[in-house]
């Protein structure tokens, strides 16, 4: 792994950005788009996981980036349940919800080895130019 210049070049803030506007693809269409309360949290929660992963980044020192990380990765799990209760309410189909939670748990993943990474590496931290 690689160090990066901004937080776009993370490929689990990449993979997030893509599983967001998944999500919001998926529950603009009827029935689920008439569930405001799931629409809305698992809009909310899969944008968290890449802003998560940003906000981390930004802050500049392993510490928080780590905490974020962390939070990122509590966020895709929170996705993941939410796509049980998609899938159990009827609004996604069993394709649909096996392709999701798959790039979910791949994001998890991603996360954690990203983690594991700056444990071991030391990273210090973003370097402002």
């Amino acid at each position: 792994m690689s160090t990066f210049e901004t937080f776009v070049e993370i490929e689990a803030w990449q993979k997030a950005r893509q599983l967001s506007k998944a999500m919001y693809e998926i529950s603009s269409t009827a029935p689920f788009a008439r569930d405001f309360s799931l629409k809305d949290q698992i809009r909310r929660a899969s944008v968290s996981v890449m802003s998560n992963i940003a906000e981390g980044y930004e802050r500049g020192g392993t510490k928080e980036f780590l905490q974020f990380l962390s939070m990122a990765k509590g966020s895709i799990g929170e996705v993941r349940s939410l796509l049980y209760v998609a899938r159990d309410q009827g609004y996604i189909d069993e394709r649909v919800f096996l392709d999701l939670t798959a790039r979910g748990t791949e994001i998890s993943r991603m996360i954690s080895g990203l983690m594991a990474y700056l444990h071991r590496c030391g990273f210090k931290g973003v370097k402002f130019k």
